[in-house]
């Protein structure tokens, strides 16, 4: 099996503001990340490093979420065939 890191750029290309509220996080992500999960993560310092807060609103900077996002990816590639071979 091999690992090997992802590319997220493209969330980004489609997204069409610098920020990502947090309650949008699922949309941004294509359902990948909650944003109650999101939550509890910045909760135990665990969130991407950067993030606004304007009122009762999150909001994290494109990039940055990016960012966080592609270091908790990993592709993994199932390099045995024999596996989905059918008898």
């Amino acid at each position: 099996m091999k690992h090997s890191k992802l590319d997220l750029s493209v969330l980004a290309e489609n997204w069409t503001s610098p920020f990502v509220v947090r309650s949008d996080v699922a949309l941004f992500s294509g359902g990948i990340l909650q944003p109650k999960h999101l939550a509890n993560l910045d909760s135990q310092g665990k969130g991407p490093p950067r993030r606004i807060r304007i009122g009762r609103k999150v909001a994290y900077p494109v990039d940055s979420l990016l960012r966080w996002l592609e270091d908790r990816s990993e592709l993994i590639i199932n390099c045995d065939l024999k596996h989905y071979e059918r008898d």
